[in-house]
């Protein structure tokens, strides 16, 4: 009998086809996991000192700390940011809330918005202004071409009756905050956060006022994507009672917009690095107002639904970004693990067993017949000795492991028993 009579290679045997049908099932599975999450992400801003921007290098900060370099664009404003993430140059975007609609033939999706952007409106001291109408023949800034500010105030002054767009400065920030202190403009437009440069300078000036929109409940009606908001006198310096009135204010809000290609996992840690940056809220914000599912540029995005209805995914809860992002695509390798590892489990041992008996168990076919022609004298007793030999011979050359061996020897033994039968008959 062959002396290598390790249990190794005969488990290999059977269990190799099962591993080699689960490896296979895991390479196929393989083919329908989602692909990593991008390590750079492309984002398009507004001016290089506003407020998109300050609030995008925050966010930015955020995604290094886990691996993730999130490239800021600069641009004209809302409008050329949705013109960027349609031709895919950008796959993330800061945009006005009201500016985006219309044809959505590129399928954008909101995250959420972010936080309320006032629409403030400045003018000479001098001037009475009741409402927007009180502003024709005047000279106005309205914001630059591709601005959210320029399209939203275009807006509401085309409704009051002003159509003279082509006399409207395109000055906006701190150039139409000098147009106005300078006379160049006589009011100007600007929708951009409370604590902004401009504003800060404006409503501390005695030469400019800041209007009452004392129809913000009728605009609001008119405009989903507006609200009305309140100043409240002194909010700004109650030592110098700035402002010296409560006001009201209109404003749509800004908002996370998505190309419909950008990872669900992107998606995910840019709302957890918004509600890092905007859960405290500001003068018209309450502390964890935003973000929030409400007041979009663009339909929700599934994954953001997901987010404001459950919160983060649980593994982000407890692991890194990028070990979360691992263990959620290869969750779909258990499926074969599951459905095929453990049954085979269940069946191989039984099955090792079946097959190192079978090695044993067909020779006593032929003892059996050898013994069978030997009572009904087909063969005499020196034929049946002489074939027990060669059963015998053919016997010691079988391999089986040690577990296995007393089968080996029981045969053997009971053809010793029919040899001696044989003799017997001789």
């Amino acid at each position: 009998m062959a002396s290598n009579r390790s249990p190794l290679r005969y488990q290999i045997a059977i269990y190799g086809p099962a591993v080699v049908l689960v490896v296979a099932a895991f390479v196929l599975a393989y083919q329908f996991i989602k692909p990593a999450p991008p390590k750079r992400v492309v984002m398009a801003t507004g001016g290089v000192d506003g407020a998109y921007q300050a609030y995008a290098q925050r966010y930015a900060a955020y995604l290094a700390l886990e691996g993730i370099t999130l490239e800021l664009r600069p641009s004209a404003g809302s409008l050329e940011n949705i013109d960027l993430l349609r031709r895919g140059d950008v796959s993330l975007a800061l945009v006005q809330g009201g500016v985006g609609e219309g044809s959505n033939d590129a399928g954008l999706v909101s995250l959420g918005s972010l936080y309320y952007e006032p629409l403030w409106l400045f003018h000479r001291a001098d001037m009475d202004v009741n409402q927007l109408s009180d502003l024709g023949e005047r000279r106005l800034a309205v914001g630059p071409a591709g601005s959210g500010t320029r399209a939203l105030v275009t807006r509401l002054l085309r409704d009051n009756g002003l159509q003279d767009e082509d006399s409207w400065s395109r000055a906006g920030g701190q150039a139409a905050v000098a147009e106005l202190l300078d006379g160049s403009v006589d009011a100007a437009f600007f929708v951009i956060s409370a604590d902004s440069k401009p504003v800060a300078t404006l409503l501390r000036d005695s030469r400019v006022a800041l209007a009452d929109f004392v129809r913000a409940a009728a605009y609001q009606r008119r405009y989903r994507f507006l609200s009305s908001l309140t100043l409240p006198e002194g909010v700004v310096d109650l030592a110098e009672n700035i402002p010296q009135r409560t006001v009201n204010l209109l404003a749509p809000a800004a908002n996370l917009v998505a190309h419909p290609d950008l990872h669900p996992a992107i998606i995910d840690l840019m709302l957890l690095a918004a509600t890092e940056v905007h859960r405290d809220g500001g003068w018209f914000e309450a502390q964890g107002e935003f973000p929030q599912p409400g007041l979009l540029a663009f339909p929700l995005s599934k994954e953001a639904n997901r987010f404001y209805q459950h919160g983060p995914p649980f593994l982000q809860r407890f692991l890194p970004f990028w070990a979360a992002s691992l263990v959620d695509r290869l969750k779909v390798m258990l499926l074969p693990l599951l459905v095929l590892l453990l049954p085979l489990f269940k069946v191989m041992p039984p099955l090792y067993t079946w097959r190192m008996r079978a090695r044993v168990y067909r020779w006593y076919d032929q003892l059996e017949r050898a013994e069978q022609r030997l009572v009904v004298g087909d063969w005499e007793g020196a034929s049946v000795v002489e074939e027990l030999d060669r059963i015998e011979a053919e016997v010691q050359r079988v391999n089986v492991p040690l577990s296995f061996t007393d089968q080996l020897y029981e045969l053997r033994q009971h053809i010793d028993l029919v040899r001696r039968a044989a003799l017997s008959e001789s």
